[in-house]
C-alpha cells in the first residue's frame, strides 16, 4: 500500500501551482476586445478652387484582435462648406451676344464617408492603464458627397455653355484613408483621443456640378473624441 502522505503531499502542490496559475490568469488581458468610439472633427478641404472648412461626427467600431492590432469600421457625417469659384460661360454660337459672361458661382459641399481599414498601436496598448499611446491606421473608404450651386446672375442655358450646372448634384469617390492618433487613459476604459486624418481620392468620377474633379476633394480631418473599451 502507497503511504497517504506521498499521495497527498504531490496533489496539495499541484493544488497550489494550479490556483496560482488561475490567479495570474485572471489578470491577463484577453483577445479580442471591442472598442466604440465618437468623436467631433474639424475638417479642411485642401484642393485649389475648392477650398473650405467644415465640421463633422465620425463613429467608429474597432475590433482587437491583439494588444497592438486592429480591424476598424468607421461613418462620418459632415457640414457643408462653402466656397466660391470665378467662373466664365461661352456662347454656344457666334451669333449670341456677348460670346462670353463672367459670374460667379457660390457652392456649397457635403459628405458622407465609409471606411475600413487596419490600426496598430506604435506606442502602448489599447487597454493601457496610466500612460498614452498612440497609433497609426490604413483602410480603403468611400466618399458619398452632394453639392449645390448658386450663379450669382441668371445664365441662359440654351445659348450659353457652363463650366458647372446650376443646381443639386451628387457624388461618389473612393479613397485611400490614412491617420495618425493619440490617445490617455481617463479610467473605467474610457480613454480621450486627438486623431488626425486624410482622404486621398483614388478615383474621378467627373461630375457636372463639380468644378474640379481631378484628385478631389482632398480631405483632411482633426478630431477629439472619447473612446468605450468593452
Amino acid at each position: 500500500m502507497i503511504p497517504c502522505k506521498k499521495i497527498l503531499l504531490p496533489a496539495l502542490l499541484l493544488f497550489f501551482l494550479n490556483t496560482a496559475n488561475a490567479q495570474s490568469n485572471t489578470s491577463e488581458t484577453y483577445w479580442p476586445r471591442f472598442s466604440f468610439s465618437n468623436d467631433v472633427s474639424a475638417v479642411r478641404s485642401f484642393k485649389k478652387e475648392q477650398k473650405f472648412w467644415a465640421v463633422g461626427h465620425t463613429a467608429i467600431a474597432t475590433f482587437h484582435i491583439s494588444a497592438t492590432d486592429a480591424v476598424y469600421f468607421w461613418f462620418g457625417i459632415y457640414s457643408n462648406g462653402k466656397f466660391t469659384n470665378n467662373l466664365t460661360a461661352t456662347a454656344k454660337s457666334i451669333t449670341v451676344t456677348p460670346l462670353q459672361i463672367n459670374y460667379n458661382n457660390k457652392a456649397k459641399m457635403g459628405f458622407r464617408h465609409f471606411s475600413a481599414g487596419w490600426k496598430h498601436y506604435l506606442k502602448g496598448v489599447p487597454d493601457e492603464q496610466t500612460k498614452w499611446s498612440m497609433y497609426g491606421s490604413a483602410g480603403f473608404g468611400i466618399i458619398l458627397g452632394n453639392v449645390t450651386n448658386t450663379s450669382s446672375i441668371a445664365i441662359d442655358s440654351l445659348n450659353y455653355s457652363q463650366p458647372v450646372l446650376n443646381g443639386k448634384g451628387n457624388f461618389k469617390r473612393l479613397t485611400v484613408d490614412l491617420g495618425l492618433g493619440a490617445e490617455y487613459p481617463l479610467g473605467s476604459d474610457f480613454y480621450l483621443y486627438a486623431e488626425g486624418k486624410v482622404w486621398l481620392p483614388t478615383t474621378d468620377y467627373p461630375s457636372k456640378y463639380i468644378f474640379v474633379n481631378e484628385k478631389a476633394p482632398l480631405v483632411g480631418l482633426l478630431g477629439v473624441g472619447l473612446r468605450l473599451l468593452f
